[in-house]
C-alpha cells in the first residue's frame, strides 16, 4: 500500500507488513469495492487508531471487530463515532458500565478521542467495511495484520491492559503474555450480551488501578 500515512513508531515496526503479499491483495480488494460500495471509514481514517495513539504510548487496547457500517459512522476507533453522531448501543451500554463502575461521568459525545489521546488504542480488527454491508471486509486480509499489531505490543511493550469483549476478541488475543501484561475478558457490551455479564464486569476501575500500580497515570474516562 503505497502513500501510507502512518505514525512514525508504528511505521518503523510495520512498514514490512505494507508489503507482503497479503496486503497487496488487501489494497486490490479495497480498491475494487469503492467502484461499487461506499466503504467506511473513510481513507484518511482507516489508520486512525494508529495516528492517534503512537506504538510507544499504548497504555490501553480496546480490541473491536468491524467498524460502523452507518453513513458517517465509522472514523477508524473501535466503537467510537464522530461528534454530532449518535452513539451506538453498545457504546452506551460501556459508558453505562463506567458510570456503574466509577461512578458519575460526563459524556458529551460517542468521540472516544480523548481515549485514544490517553494511550487507549481503540483498535479493530478489521479495518475497513462497505456500507450496510456487516463484516463484508472480514477474511480479506486485515485480520493479519492486526494480529501483527497485537503481538508487536505484546513483546515491545510492558503493563499494558487488554479489553477483550466478547468471544470473537479473545479468541484474537489468546497469545497475550499475562505475565507482562493485564487481559480483562468478558462478554460483549452489545444489547444481546451486555447483561451476561459485562455490566457488572469492573474492568475500568481494574484498569485504572493497575495502570496505577505500575506507576503510570489513570485514563480519564469522562468525554467532556
Amino acid at each position: 500500500m503505497t502513500g501510507i500515512k502512518l505514525e512514525a513508531s508504528w511505521l518503523q515496526h510495520l512498514q514490512a507488513e505494507f508489503e507482503k503479499p497479503y496486503m497487496l491483495q488487501l489494497k486490490q480488494f479495497l480498491q475494487t469495492q469503492k467502484q461499487s460500495n461506499p466503504v467506511y471509514p473513510p481513507g484518511t481514517l482507516i489508520f486512525n487508531a494508529f495516528n492517534t495513539t503512537p506504538m510507544d504510548q499504548v497504555r490501553v487496547v480496546i480490541l473491536g471487530q468491524d467498524p460502523y457500517h452507518g453513513a458517517q459512522q465509522a472514523h477508524g476507533l473501535s466503537f467510537s463515532v464522530p461528534e454530532g453522531v449518535r452513539p451506538p448501543p453498545s457504546l452506551l451500554n460501556i459508558f453505562k458500565e463506567i458510570e456503574r463502575d466509577l461512578g458519575p461521568h460526563t459524556f458529551s459525545s460517542g468521540n472516544l478521542t480523548s481515549w485514544a489521546h490517553q494511550g487507549v488504542l481503540l483498535l479493530n480488527s478489521v479495518l475497513t467495511v462497505n456500507h450496510s454491508q456487516a463484516a463484508s471486509h472480514q477474511g480479506q486480509g486485515w485480520e493479519q495484520f492486526t494480529d501483527e499489531v497485537i503481538q508487536l505490543i505484546n513483546n515491545q511493550r510492558e503493563h499494558v491492559v487488554f479489553m477483550l469483549w466478547g468471544a470473537y476478541a479473545q479468541k484474537k488475543g489468546a497469545h497475550i503474555d499475562t505475565t507482562k501484561h493485564l487481559v480483562l475478558k468478558n462478554t460483549h457490551p452489545s444489547p444481546l450480551s451486555a447483561h451476561r455479564g459485562f455490566l457488572g464486569c469492573g474492568h475500568f476501575s481494574q484498569c485504572n488501578d493497575y495502570l496505577t500500580s505500575h506507576g503510570h497515570p489513570a485514563i480519564d474516562w469522562n468525554i467532556r
